[in-house]
């Protein structure tokens, strides 16, 4: 396999622990393990094995990449009912790569963050949504200055982007801000773009080229 050279050495990946009811949503993270495996990137993210984390943790890590999952301590003192090999399989399914434990869940997106050069959002629920707003903020915030990217596999996001456009419109975002982050509808897209991102001189507002 041809080692495409990146940028980027470690990639944060929010996604959902269940793969959704399409296809397409597991057909689009086998899509972007390959990219990141093609590249030779390692990959962060939120330590759950399970739904379309799992596709991702375990093709990166059987691909030789570096995997770091970043779990919730809370999810850890189950080992006082559940010894600990098996509450990794019972709670998060079958762990891929290294696992580091977290007192908190601000602890634990701060680790992701700290340990990753760009983030990538997958479709997912509740919580995909709120760290990938969160990582937009801290850009919005100059805490950041790391690419961040939403893969919106069949239009999943649509709705979000229509939303942001509004917040535009209405003046609660501000025109420069609405280039934080970057959308494409498959990874390899997403990823070039990624690539070609820059941060404006005054580090508090991301675009990209």
């Amino acid at each position: 396999m041809e080692i495409m050279k990146s940028r980027f050495k470690r990639v944060c990946v929010f996604c959902g622990s269940s793969s959704g009811n399409r296809e397409c949503y597991r057909d689009a993270a086998i899509d972007l393990a390959q990219e990141l495996i093609t590249k030779r990137l390692n990959l962060v993210y939120g330590g759950g094995s399970i739904g379309l984390m799992g596709l991702v943790s375990q093709a990166v890590h059987e691909a030789g990449c570096h995997v770091l999952g970043c779990f919730h301590l809370a999810l850890l003192l189950w080992v006082r009912i559940i010894p600990r090999t098996l509450m990794d399989k019972e709670i998060t399914g079958e762990t891929y790569g290294e696992v580091r434990a977290v007192a908190d869940m601000h602890q634990r997106k701060a680790e992701m963050a700290s340990h990753s050069d760009c983030f990538i959002a997958l479709p997912g629920g509740y919580g995909t949504l709120e760290e990938l707003l969160e990582v937009i903020t801290w850009a919005q915030l100059g805490i950041h200055d790391k690419p961040v990217g939403l893969l919106n596999v069949d239009g999943y996001y649509d709705y979000l982007l229509t939303f942001i456009d509004k917040a535009v419109d209405d003046g609660f975002i501000k025109p420069s801000q609405r280039h934080i982050f970057v959308s494409a509808p498959n990874a390899k897209e997403l990823i070039q773009k990624l690539e070609a991102y820059e941060p404006v001189s005054d580090g508090t507002i991301a675009k990209s080229k």
